[in-house]
């Protein structure tokens, strides 16, 4: 079992932490405690939450959050800045194309690495990255 962090932009948790790091402030400064503590509740919950995305390679299983992909269903890699949701903390990211039409964007910290075992796995990957 091989397990990947994702990568992380700065920029994401900079952006993150102004758009709550605001409220949360004036809460404390207007005597709103309610409103600080349910802004810091949520930032934690993000944080937590974005220290659990990684991409586990477990046998021919490729899992991604609570998706299982078969790695031998895997057809194609390919480089995107796509920013649609997705379990990816950086807009460098990669789609993996798998089954007929079902794709899932992820953003490896160390891609040539992920790509490698993948190929490991399934040769006849197209990798365009």
């Amino acid at each position: 079992m091989k397990t990947y962090r994702s990568k992380i932009d700065w920029w994401l948790i900079l952006l993150i932490l102004g758009i709550f790091g605001y409220p949360i402030a004036e809460g404390i400064l207007s005597d709103q405690y309610g409103l600080s503590l349910t802004m810091l509740s949520i930032l934690l919950l993000l944080f937590w939450m974005f220290s659990k995305i990684k991409y586990v390679i477990e046998g021919t299983l490729l899992k991604v959050w609570w998706v299982k992909i078969d790695i031998l269903s895997i057809k194609r890699i390919y480089k995107t800045n796509n920013p649609l949701s997705s379990p990816a903390l950086s807009l460098d990211r990669m789609a993996i194309v798998y089954n007929t039409y079902d794709e899932v964007l992820i953003s490896p910290k160390l891609k040539k690495e992920f790509i490698d075992e993948l190929l490991k796995i399934n040769p006849s990957i197209i990798v365009e990255i």
